[in-house]
């Protein structure tokens, strides 16, 4: 593995490992944390994508699943005040949401890649995010997969409240979903300023080496 991939290695780990201590702490009504730090998986293997191509991208994808898969197991084991900080149903949603977006993200920024400097990174972290939200946010809360884990109550998630404490009425995690939804897409615009220099820094190493 040559040190820039071992980099990306690296990178994705940190980023998995804080989302899933930061996903702990709330941040206002509809988010936490983790929210905020998780979005950077996508702008790593978008440059990895870039700068060491799609297979080198790949495999930090799957390390950085190993490593999820890793604290989610640690997770079940810490008992919080309602119970396992990490659920089978919350550990099945962000495993196949993250592999699931991750691998989507590396297709259609491959397809993508000759294009615009920015079309890629954009338009596959746009997608990837929102798979990655919608396959989450569905797997770990609605009621149509309470078979996953019939003893986890997440009953408190199916509260019809309106969107965000604004929009139509909807469950509760229908407004955590649009929470993260938003933060994702946000954080994927700003993601395109970190994206071209390092791009630049790192292909520029490359090439020297």
């Amino acid at each position: 593995m040559s040190r820039g991939i071992l980099i990306g290695v690296l990178a994705m780990a940190a980023v998995v490992v804080a989302s899933n201590i930061l996903v702990q702490f709330l941040f206002g009504n509809w988010l936490t944390w983790g929210a905020f730090t998780y979005p950077i998986a996508f702008l790593v293997t978008d440059i990895m994508n870039r700068v060491y191509g799609a297979p080198a991208a790949r495999k930090v994808v799957f390390a950085g699943f190993v490593v999820g898969i890793i604290c989610s197991l640690i997770g079940t084991q810490i008992v919080g005040e309602f119970g396992p900080l990490v659920t089978l149903r919350i550990a099945l949603g962000s495993g196949i949401a993250f592999l699931t977006a991750q691998l989507v993200d590396v297709f259609i920024f491959n397809r993508l890649r000759e294009g615009a400097w920015w079309r890629a990174p954009l338009a596959s972290t746009l997608i990837g995010s929102s798979l990655d939200t919608a396959i989450f946010f569905t797997l770990a809360f609605s009621a149509s997969f309470v078979f996953l884990e019939p003893m986890n109550d997440v009953s408190w998630a199916w509260e019809v409240l309106p969107i965000l404490g604004v929009g139509a009425e909807a469950p509760l995690w229908v407004s955590l979903a649009v929470a993260d939804w938003l933060v994702k897409l946000s954080l994927a615009m700003i993601a395109l300023i970190p994206f071209r220099v390092l791009v630049a820094s790192l292909s520029s190493k490359a090439q020297a080496a």
